[in-house]
């Protein structure tokens, strides 16, 4: 049971196009066991710079960017951390005295994942082009990645994307086969594309590793392919525990133990 919020409570938020409940139950629960005077809300703006500037003037103290407004939020926001200049995309903006400055968690998520799960830095192909695909790029890119191919209708962001990393583009994947896949879109995700594979299925069995940042559900038709044919997978949940943590201590000031981590990120996957 969460505490009754009062006056003073600090509000954190999330703005997304599909807000999910994963960030709302993991921040929640740390806010609840660290006895911190804290609340997050999940919210889908209808006007982005109007729901930023209230976040300026409401005194909210932290904001989650999720998917599509990782990119236009950046004209919002009073100062960039080198973690989101470096990669032009936000995913965190802290409120301080109504100074908003904005972070991109997803960065480290991904940059620990990969160690984390020891992939081979062998060729990849990632499907996306939008600012979490540029986390994703950039992360994967500063750990060593150096064969890429970035996969994007959109020709002059994918070419873009591609640019920045030193990585190819292509329209489509076509015939070719990869050792590693990596989904940054929304096919997949809980909504109109639930169904979709983000690759198809012989490039997923030709893989040897499946990895999607679509967090709702944690196993999408693409990573459930993939553990069927044995294949090592990073979920998008991974990633999501991984940013929330670091958005966490950015809006409190406050570091959890690794248990108090473990619980919460099990707690936000319970659902």
């Amino acid at each position: 049971m969460f505490h009754t919020p009062t006056r003073e409570t600090l509000l954190c938020m999330s703005l997304a196009a599909r807000p999910g409940n994963f960030g709302v139950r993991f921040h929640n629960h740390l806010y609840e066991q660290l006895g911190l005077n804290f609340y997050y809300k999940a919210f889908a703006p209808t006007d982005l710079p109007a729901a930023i500037a209230g976040m300026r003037s409401l005194g909210i103290r932290g904001c989650g960017v999720s998917m599509p407004f990782k990119e236009a939020c950046i004209a919002l926001v009073d100062e960039m951390d080198a973690s989101a200049a470096a990669i032009e995309s936000i995913n965190t903006i802290v409120n301080t005295d109504g100074h908003l400055k904005a972070y991109n968690t997803d960065y480290i998520a991904v940059a620990q994942l990969v160690d984390s799960h020891k992939v081979p830095r062998t060729r990849f192909a990632l499907r996306g082009s939008g600012g979490m695909a540029k986390a994703v790029a950039c992360a994967m890119r500063d750990a060593g990645f150096t064969d890429g191919l970035i996969v994007a209708r959109n020709e002059q962001a994918g070419r873009a994307l591609a640019r920045t990393c030193g990585f190819e583009w292509q329209p489509e994947l076509g015939a070719e086969r990869v050792p590693l896949l990596v989904n940054v879109t929304p096919l997949g995700m809980i909504g109109d594309q639930a169904e979709v594979l983000a690759f198809d299925v012989d490039a997923i069995e030709a893989a040897d590793t499946a990895f999607d940042v679509v967090a709702s559900p944690a196993r999408t038709p693409f990573i459930l392919h993939a553990e069927k044919h044995g294949k090592q997978v990073i979920t998008g949940d991974q990633v999501a525990a991984i940013q929330a943590l670091e958005q966490f201590i950015l809006y409190t000031g406050v570091t959890p133990s690794e248990e108090q981590y473990q619980a919460a990120a099990a707690f936000a996957r319970a659902i």
